[in-house]
């Protein structure tokens, strides 16, 4: 009688309660041997793709091996027709046309390839107590006081005065020099370190360490900036005034990597967001003719509230799926209001170091796969897109006829603080969106931590909402 009990409330336990497990308790071996060569091919995503435009261009040449073509406007379109576009190389929008009509709706995967760093300022060149700098001003929500003592690279273009274009792309190779920003040595720093943490370093002493060489027979003065200059002549072609057109990017010199004995992990800079940016690309890649359209949109802007012509608030995408409309005699508002996003975007993992700002019962955790947001923004949800109980039905649904591990989370404590993504304005379009993304620790440093197997079945889960019927 005891056993029987025992059983029946064991039995119950499994119905009704939800027990979340790690994700290794539930991998197939046959997801396992996937997940590894997906993660490695991750990672010579990311060290391909330090700056949003050198994503693009790594994006192009991988789509074009897939048989993507460049979508032109007056194309006609039919099932299985792979597309891209690039929007003035710093974002890319890709479709494989389905087999209904766009009427039907199309489904979208949404992520943004912008991540957090610091861009040189228009005159940022130089010199003081004869050594030569670079001054910066910070992109996005960074913590000043990580950009600092470390090994960083300098990335961009070079619009000179004739027109002409140079890409810049300093420490990726062997040999190949580095910077840094210097810290204040410890003897000295009494004073700072009784700043706060936010304050110690200031976005005015984010200067970057480029040079101390004079000029050789030289008496002038600027004669470190001016052996800087006459290099990058030497090199590039170009003289001081053309720093004012040029986009220009400081990040961090770390390659991707694993991380622990048990190389469960991945460590790199720029996975908020390529992390997910590189699933919704795969997932597109890798499916032949879907039920409906399926739209990767990889933005760009995201980091400073998606403004300008290449962030998601702008028009490009609205263009892109209106020509594509229009191959199909079909209205645009008639798509959209058929259609669903995955706002592809991290979240935060929860840090056993600081747990005093995570609410543990809706956090997501490394290695419990794919984590679902219903809503963002910051305290009472503002700013957020919150998604519809139908419509976290619908992907609960997909994700688990699919075989995807998932879980569901929030950004932290109410009252601790928040952030944004895409949604919001994909939900403006009148598109039923929901935030989904992989788990980040140490989000928005120069080197943020992912599990391997929450990226992998982030690819998992883009690749069902594709194909999804």
């Amino acid at each position: 009688m005891e056993e029987k009990e025992k059983t029946v409330a064991q039995q119950r336990r499994e119905a009704l309660l939800n027990q979340p497990k790690n994700g290794y308790d539930r991998l197939s071996a046959e997801d396992e041997a996937a997940m590894r060569t997906y993660c490695e091919e991750y990672k010579r995503f990311l060290d391909a793709g330090k700056t949003e435009r050198e994503v693009v261009d790594e994006v192009v040449r991988l789509a074009q091996s897939k048989g993507f073509v460049p979508f032109v406007r007056g194309m006609a379109v039919n099932p299985g027709d792979r597309f891209y576009r690039v929007n003035r190389g710093k974002a890319v929008m890709l479709a494989v046309i389905g087999q209904e009509s766009l009427a039907e709706g199309a489904s979208i995967g949404a992520a943004h390839i912008d991540s957090p760093r610091l861009d040189l300022k228009p005159s940022p060149l130089y010199e003081d107590s004869e050594l030569a700098y670079l001054k910066t001003h910070y992109y996005g929500g960074i913590r000043k006081y990580q950009w600092v003592s470390i090994p960083l690279e300098l990335h961009g273009v070079i619009v000179k005065a004739d027109g002409s274009t140079v890409k810049v792309a300093i420490g990726t190779g062997a040999g190949e020099p580095l910077f840094t920003i210097n810290d204040l040595l410890p003897h000295l720093a009494g004073e700072q370190s009784k700043k706060s943490l936010g304050d110690g370093i200031t976005g005015e002493q984010l200067n970057l360490l480029v040079g101390s060489r004079p000029f050789k027979d030289d008496e002038g003065s600027n004669r470190v900036k001016l052996a800087i200059l006459d290099i990058l002549n030497e090199k590039y072609g170009i003289v001081e005034a053309d720093f004012i057109s040029a986009e220009l990017e400081v990040v961090p010199a770390f390659r991707a990597c694993d991380i622990g004995f048990d190389r469960s992990l991945i460590g790199a800079y720029g996975q908020d967001d390529r992390v997910c940016a590189y699933a919704c690309f795969a997932a597109l890649m890798d499916i032949a003719i879907p039920k409906h359209t399926a739209v990767c949109m990889l933005a760009d802007k995201e980091e400073i509230g998606s403004t300008g012509v290449s962030g998601m608030k702008g028009a490009a995408f609205d263009t892109f799926m209106s020509d594509l409309c229009d191959a199909q005699r079909v209205p645009l508002k008639a798509c959209y209001e058929h259609s669903f996003c995955l706002s592809a975007d991290v979240t935060a993992a929860f840090e056993p170091n600081f747990p005093e700002v995570y609410e543990r019962a809706n956090s997501s955790f490394i290695n419990y796969g794919m984590g679902f947001c219903k809503y963002t923004g910051s305290r009472g949800k503002g700013g957020a897109s919150d998604a519809s109980a139908e419509v976290v039905g619908f992907v609960r649904r997909t994700m688990d006829a699919a075989g995807v591990i998932w879980q569901m989370a929030e950004l932290g404590k109410v009252d601790a603080g928040g952030g944004g993504t895409v949604a919001a304005y994909m939900a403006e379009r009148d598109i039923d969106t929901l935030d989904a993304g992989v788990p980040v620790l140490a989000m928005h440093s120069p080197f943020e931590v992912t599990g391997k197997l929450d990226c992998y079945m982030t690819y998992k889960g883009m690749k069902a909402v594709y194909m999804a019927g």
